[in-house]
């Protein structure tokens, strides 16, 4: 179950496929209704309405205020992860061990990056068509769960007994309220990690800004500006990890 070295090494690559796929919808484009695709923003705010449980403004309301939470909470904690970790090791093709973070994020859950970045999925997905969303989201949870795995597989054989006894008191994804392991004196690094994860961050501030005006093909250009920006910046950034 758990991933490859090869998987863990293009997961990037991979990711942007998931994102692409979920766009694309291709069984939609190439299928019988390929004329009346949509996106579910639009679809679970008439679900909504259209069951009585809100009336359609509110219902439009709640669903693009969830999804600016969920890129918004998203963002934050891969800033916070990778001010940690640091952003070489974020974007590394290789995994690393040198030590157990317990400091940050990590005293709370062992995977914040990956729970952001699940929680930013969210947010993109409600401009996808419904099946390329469900699609991508599951898509995506399957490959986050196969790197989680690898990566602490990695972890346990390179540190032993002091992440086995780290796993025992974090959990790995659903965040623990009061930490069970002590601070550590790591310092984070704000500044790198906030050019690090220009993506996400860039991307909640669109959402923040322009999904009130509830126009899914102007965010849909703001989701690739903001990755494109963010491989500039990427180019830039510091490639090898202490």
């Amino acid at each position: 179950m758990k991933a490859t070295r090869f998987e863990f090494r293009f997961r990037l690559l991979i990711g942007v496929v998931l994102y692409v796929l979920g766009f694309w919808a291709p069984w939609l484009r190439y299928g019988a209704d390929r004329g009346h695709i949509t996106t579910t923003w639009l679809e679970l705010t008439g679900f909504l309405a259209s069951h009585h449980w809100v009336e359609l403004q509110p219902a439009s309301l709640l669903v693009t205020s969830l999804a600016i939470a969920c890129v918004v909470l998203g963002a934050m904690l891969r800033v916070w992860g990778a001010a940690y970790i640091g952003s070489a090791t974020v974007k590394s093709p290789a995994m690393h061990a040198p030590a157990v973070v317990a400091e940050g994020p990590y005293r709370h859950l062992r995977n914040p990056l990956y729970l952001g970045s699940f929680l930013v999925s969210i947010a993109v997905s409600i401009l996808m068509p419904p099946t390329g969303a469900l699609f991508f989201l599951i898509a995506t949870a399957l490959q986050m769960l196969r790197l989680i795995l690898g990566e602490e597989a990695f972890l346990e054989s390179r540190q032993g007994e002091a992440y086995r006894a780290y796993k025992t008191r974090v959990p790995r994804i659903l965040p623990r309220a009061m930490p069970r392991v002590p601070a550590s004196a790591l310092r984070p690094s704000w500044a790198q990690a906030l050019l690090g994860e220009i993506y996400p961050v860039a991307l909640a501030i669109c959402f923040a800004v322009l999904a009130w005006r509830y126009n899914a093909s102007l965010l849909m250009q703001a989701v690739i500006i903001c990755f494109g920006a963010s491989l500039v910046v990427k180019a830039f950034l510091p490639r090898t990890a202490e």
